[in-house]
């Protein structure tokens, strides 16, 4: 990553405690943040995104490797430090927007609120605490409470008092989840104002797979590793995702760590048959990765060329398959 890196994660490492058994929620998780990027993170329940946000917060420190933000090494921080480091560098938004609001105040006063905790001149920021509220589309209830919001609404205002206090990173834990499609859309669309506006580096945590959309970057976490990334193309490529409607493009690529491995996704161990060894050949354009198979001895020996070979039509051929079916066909008429 060429940009200016505001996040750096390397070989990050979490485990949990819980009665006498030890969970691994982060095994050796790499990650590099660009400053100004706004950055998605997909993955199933347990792979280990809220823990990555939760440290990436100051909510918690990792068990092992190392982490910066902003050029602070996180592991190094006191308590008193990362308590700073919270009400200084980072904003939240929380999935229940009420989780960021007091119920009995209004718009204003929850924006305010942060302000004055800070000990800031209410008399200086009042104008900056209205402007994130008409930034976020709320000019007309500012004088409004909780009760009086809908649920988007609530989460549009979450969002300003995240941006209180001048934050560099703005972690958005599944923002869009309790409300309905049109007010996800308006979420969104909020949160890319913002990043543009304030250069606002911004990480999104979601189960919808849609998030590619509306973001500059997608990873995806398995198994407490970053193992895929999603980007979009300013011009189709060879193996990309054209989508229907918006008609851009878009790629997904496995991601290598420093030590050379990669999560091979979990489809193709099944469809390929791969069961803990793979043989590698060197390609003139890449590297080819081929089942291995155990004959009756429990020695190991190589599959036939075209063994494991999915039936697919063409039409449904996507990424990665797409590949290796040009690739197989290539390789066929070279011997011819």
């Amino acid at each position: 990553m060429t940009e200016d890196v505001l996040i750096r994660c390397d070989g990050l490492v979490k485990i949990y405690k819980v009665a006498n058994l030890e969970v691994t929620a982060l095994q050796g998780l790499d990650l590099e943040v660009a400053r100004g990027e706004m950055l998605g993170i997909v993955g199933a329940s347990g792979s280990g995104k809220s823990t990555l946000m939760n440290i990436l917060g100051g909510l918690d420190r990792p068990s092992a490797g190392r982490v910066s933000v902003d050029g602070m090494d996180l592991l190094k921080l006191s308590y008193e430090e990362l308590n700073h480091y919270r009400r200084t560098k980072v904003g939240f938004v929380w999935q229940q927007g009420a989780r960021n609001l007091i119920p009995y105040l209004t718009a204003i006063e929850n924006v305010r609120l942060p302000i004055t905790i800070q000990s800031q001149s209410w008399s200086k920021e009042k104008p900056r605490a209205e402007a994130l509220l008409d930034s976020v589309g709320l000019s007309e209830r500012k004088p409004h409470r909780l009760s009086e919001l809908s649920g988007g609404e609530q989460q549009r205002v979450a969002i300003a008092v995240a941006l209180a206090n001048r934050p560099v990173l703005l972690l958005a834990d599944e923002p869009t989840g309790e409300v309905d499609t049109a007010a996800a859309l308006g979420i969104y669309q909020i949160l890319k104002d913002l990043n543009r506006q304030y250069g606002l580096t911004t990480i999104i945590v979601s189960h919808d797979a849609g998030i590619a959309h509306h973001v500059d970057r997608v990873v995806a976490i398995r198994d407490g590793k970053t193992s895929s990334e999603t980007v979009r193309q300013a011009a189709p490529q060879a193996g990309a995702e054209i989508h229907k409607e918006t008609a851009e493009t878009f790629e997904e690529v496995v991601l290598v760590d420093s030590a050379g491995r990669l999560q091979v996704p979990r489809e193709f161990l099944e469809q390929f048959n791969i069961q803990g060894r793979v043989q590698l050949e060197a390609l003139e354009d890449g590297i080819l990765i081929r089942p291995v198979r155990i004959n009756g001895s429990g020695n190991p020996t190589q599959a036939q060329p075209g063994e494991n070979e999915p039936q697919v039509e063409e039409p449904e051929l996507r990424g990665l398959r797409r590949w290796w079916k040009r690739l197989r066909g290539g390789r066929s008429q070279s011997n011819e």
